[in-house]
């Protein structure tokens, strides 16, 4: 596309739901403080795993959502779906209008989707086969929850799932913008969903050896790019973004918070879990979303990495935003908010997206918590524990799945 043809994509509301609180407000306020969200799971008795530490939702009520029927016939990952879904396009003052609908689209994404429904429904299954649910199904397939808030709220555009480890909904955000650019649609709702503490889930984890142990002080569990990092810390979230063409969000005079700039997405081809040495498919990723955006990496003034407190990632990440940024990557301010919300797998692309926007918009770039003890392979500037008052112009979002995943998104302020 020529830049005349070029349609620009703005961001004009958003949802979340993070275990530092289940609304917008809440869950900024917590980051901006610098505030962990994880503590002792109380979701299921843990006392026989390595890990009992997770990032719960506390105070979350479907039914101020949806009734109780819809509730009680949607996992617990749809329900945060809908909900953030409902938070967007109430802050974005939109009313999806019959007319409307068909030009409206969702694309959520979901790591590992209605896996509680799922687990649930086998333990049932070994003690009597005809008690299986016959919602099992439709509550765990990862593009229910791109259906619930079709379901919901009415939009009838393009509507998928993307389902690509921690990368999820870094890849909804990203395909929800090309869905706009492409004249599509000129609107979408893109985020992603994920609640899965659940004890097999955890055992999972811990078989991996990849999930913080550090149980008698869960607030310092999650502590990216420090040397005593020992895994990383699983939460349940969800995040979405109300995305519109510029000219119909002008047009009907809503409030821009943002702009969906660059977007790029990679592979490593090189192993199942771990990074490739450098993190070189990051590099082309964030490469990719600059050339998208127009930019350079001179212009990116904030960096929420990808950041999980995984021994592997952390170096990996830095290096390969060395490689990027060069000689100016000491100058950057980089912070991941991990740190604070524990990692929420596949929700955290479009939850850190939104971190991105409210910084830019409120000229607060929010820390890396558990700042402790310096790693000398890790020797950025991961802004340590406190948020720094800084105007920046644009930011870059990195998300890493399972499966040599990469997604980088290019956000630009308002």
């Amino acid at each position: 596309m020529t830049d005349v043809q070029r349609r620009r994509v703005v961001v004009t509301g958003v949802g979340l739901i993070t275990p530092l609180g289940a609304t917008v407000e809440k869950s900024w306020a917590g980051l901006v403080a610098g505030r962990s969200g994880i503590g002792p799971i109380t979701r299921f008795d843990p006392s026989d795993l390595e890990t009992r530490i997770a990032g719960e939702v506390h105070d979350f009520d479907p039914l101020e959502y949806m009734d109780r029927k819809e509730a009680k016939r949607a996992d617990r990952f749809a329900q945060f779906a809908v909900a953030t879904a409902g938070q967007a396009l109430k802050h974005a003052r939109l009313e999806i209008t019959t007319d409307l609908a068909p030009r409206v689209g969702v694309i959520f994404g979901s790591g590992i989707g209605g896996v509680e429904t799922l687990v649930d429904n086998i333990l049932v299954h070994e003690r009597d086969p005809r008690r299986v649910s016959p919602f099992m199904i439709p509550m765990m397939i990862m593009d229910m929850a791109a259906g619930e808030i079709a379901m919901k709220y009415g939009p009838k555009g393009p509507n998928l799932a993307t389902v690509s480890a921690c990368a999820s909904s870094g890849h909804a955000v990203g395909q929800s913008a090309d869905t706009i650019r492409r004249g599509q649609a000129d609107v979408m709702l893109a985020g992603g969903s994920e609640a899965g503490i659940i004890k097999v889930a955890i055992g999972a984890f811990n078989a991996m050896h990849a999930l913080s142990r550090r149980n008698e002080a869960p607030e310092k569990a999650s502590r990216p790019f420090d040397r005593e990092r020992d895994g990383f810390v699983f939460s349940e979230a969800a995040a979405c973004l109300v995305l519109e063409e510029l000219e119909f969000a002008k047009a009907r005079g809503a409030t821009i918070l943002g702009e969906l700039l660059g977007y790029g997405a990679t592979a490593d081809a090189h192993h199942v879990t771990a990074p490739p040495p450098g993190a070189e498919g990051a590099v082309r990723a964030m490469r990719m979303a600059l050339d998208d955006a127009r930019l350079t990496a001179d212009d990116i003034g904030y960096v929420n990495a990808h950041g999980t407190s995984t021994p592997a990632n952390d170096t990996a990440e830095t290096s390969a935003l060395k490689t990027l940024f060069g000689a100016r990557a000491k100058d950057i301010p980089i912070s991941s908010t991990k740190s604070m919300t524990g990692h929420t797998l596949g929700a955290a692309g479009a939850i850190e997206a939104v971190i991105c926007v409210l910084a830019m918009r409120d000229g607060v770039l929010p820390p890396t918590i558990n700042q402790e003890s310096p790693d000398p392979e890790c020797d950025l500037d991961y802004i340590p524990n406190a948020a720094r008052r800084a105007k920046v112009k644009y930011a870059l979002s990195n998300s890493m799945g399972f499966g040599g995943h990469n997604v980088a998104l290019v956000l630009g302020a308002a």
